[in-house]
């Protein structure tokens, strides 16, 4: 049996983080080549086909995840020696990549951010609103919830992973349409009757909670137009034509020409959740975002909570 080489253990990081020769290849800086002598030279010696080669990429066997679980002590605890460093330097400078949904990113955290540059000039915010990405990092963190980011926002409680919690606040949702159609409509919408009236949905994909719970109850007795995971592609929709939709109070309340038909009391609200890693939360920059997220949340804490539009 061919021995072990603990370098052949990174390149196998990087294939289980990004699904592919070419990405992992990129992440390491050498070529497709190395990436697939490498992941060849590590399955020989450990008598064990880590991977499936699939037209859409690289997955893991049941050996290769078993390898990933024992792995993944040993990568946190690596990876956490450069920031432990960095923590005890004080130093408040660098890049945060901060992922939030397109709501939360563009609607809480884009108005203030004048006023965080101003406060941590050396803080570089990078803002990723696709739920899905996994960009390239110094290292893969395959087994980490926070996968190529340093800091999220969630809009529902975590389940899983070692990771610093805290609930920041309510997000609460309204129901919404043009003026003119809530005058068509009335106060059947106040009181859960949308039997006459046209609906924007939530995808099915999206978890029962809050106000995706209230709407695909309500929605039995109208008419569903269409359904969309995007908040900005419901709230164009109903801007747009004559129909309902189930929008964040804090964006919708602001906007010229919506009515709100129903609120929070009825349509329900998420609960809006920061995490992070321990080790980055003693990173200065990191700390500096983190600050300035929590500090956005008390500061527009009515308008989350619905009570501008009231």
């Amino acid at each position: 049996m061919k021995s072990l080489d603990w370098d052949d253990l990174r390149y196998f990081l990087a294939v289980a983080a990004t699904g592919s020769l070419s990405a992992a290849a990129r992440e390491l800086n050498v070529n497709t080549t190395t990436v697939l002598r490498r992941i060849g030279n590590l399955e020989e010696a450990l008598d064990a086909r880590l991977f499936e080669r699939l037209r859409s990429g690289y997955a893991l066997t049941q050996d290769g995840t078993r390898l990933l679980q024992s792995l993944e002590p040993v990568d946190n605890s690596l990876s956490s020696l450069q920031r432990d460093f960095q923590a005890g330097s004080g130093n408040v400078r660098g890049v945060v990549r901060l992922s939030a949904s397109e709501v939360v990113a563009g609607g809480l955290l884009g108005p203030l951010l004048p006023d965080f540059q101003e406060k941590s000039p050396d803080v570089a915010l990078d803002i990723i609103t696709d739920p899905s990405i996994s960009g390239p990092g110094a290292a893969p963190r395959v087994m980490n919830a926070l996968r190529d980011v340093d800091i999220a926002l969630r809009l529902a409680r975590p389940t899983q992973g070692d990771m610093l919690v805290r609930k920041l606040t309510d997000v609460a949702y309204g129901l919404y349409a043009v003026s003119d159609y809530a005058e068509k409509l009335g106060d059947a919408p106040a009181h859960n009757d949308l039997s006459d009236a046209r609906i924007i949905g939530f995808s099915e994909e999206e978890r029962p909670l809050g106000p995706v719970w209230w709407l695909s109850r309500a929605e039995k007795a109208g008419q569903v137009l269409m359904r969309s995971s995007s908040a900005a592609t419901r709230l164009a929709a109903c801007l747009n034509g004559d129909a309902v939709a189930a929008l964040p109070c804090f964006q919708a309340d602001n906007i010229a020409g919506l009515t709100r038909l129903a609120g929070p009391d009825l349509v329900g609200s998420l609960e809006l959740w920061l995490l992070t890693r321990a080790d980055m939360a003693k990173l200065g920059h990191v700390r500096a975002v983190m600050d300035f997220v929590v500090q956005a949340a008390e500061t527009e804490s009515a308008g989350l909570r619905g009570d501008a539009g009231a």
